[in-house]
């Protein structure tokens, strides 16, 4: 994976600022606009914060999902989603609604290993002729010949028994 060139980050108090904690990019700068009654400490968090959320977008922005998903459609003999894009999720790797073909893919796992990345893709193209998660289904994300692996790997990173698979 490509190292991301680091932001300097460029805190801006505001006395007009109430409760929300706001942030853009600009250029090479993360401009973090937060209220003036923020201690120290709370404004540390908010640059840690803003600093990991960015990196995690910026590292999603260099995958072609589209293409990706079309190439591992084409490849395990799956239907190709009518959109995917990714998302900020907590809680799961993706999602796939099956009556639009939609997916959808957790921006962290632009910053695991690209196999990883595949087999969520494979997983939830196969929703689209399984929309469960029964031993057909299985079969269909198996297919994979890291699925097992990246199902480990996922299982460590969320500390879930399944992963936080769907």
């Amino acid at each position: 994976m490509n190292e991301l060139t680091p932001l300097r980050v460029e805190v801006r108090r505001s006395p007009r600022r109430r409760k929300t904690v706001a942030w853009r990019v600009t250029g090479d700068t993360i401009v973090l606009m937060v209220p003036a009654r923020l201690t120290d400490a709370e404004v540390s968090r908010w640059v840690a914060e803003a600093t990991r959320r960015t990196n995690r977008r910026r590292s999603s922005d260099r995958i072609d999902l589209a293409a990706r998903a079309a190439t591992l459609a084409d490849r395990y003999e799956l239907p190709r989603a009518r959109s995917i894009a990714w998302a900020d999720m907590e809680h799961r790797w993706g999602s796939c609604t099956p009556a639009t073909g939609a997916v959808r893919l957790s921006r962290a796992l632009a910053a695991f290993p690209d196999w990883v990345l595949e087999v969520v893709i494979v997983h939830e193209l196969a929703h689209l002729v399984h929309p469960d998660h029964s031993p057909a289904f299985w079969a269909v994300v198996n297919r994979h010949p890291r699925a097992e692996r990246a199902k480990g790997y996922l299982i460590a990173k969320s500390g879930e028994d399944d992963g936080g698979i769907d």
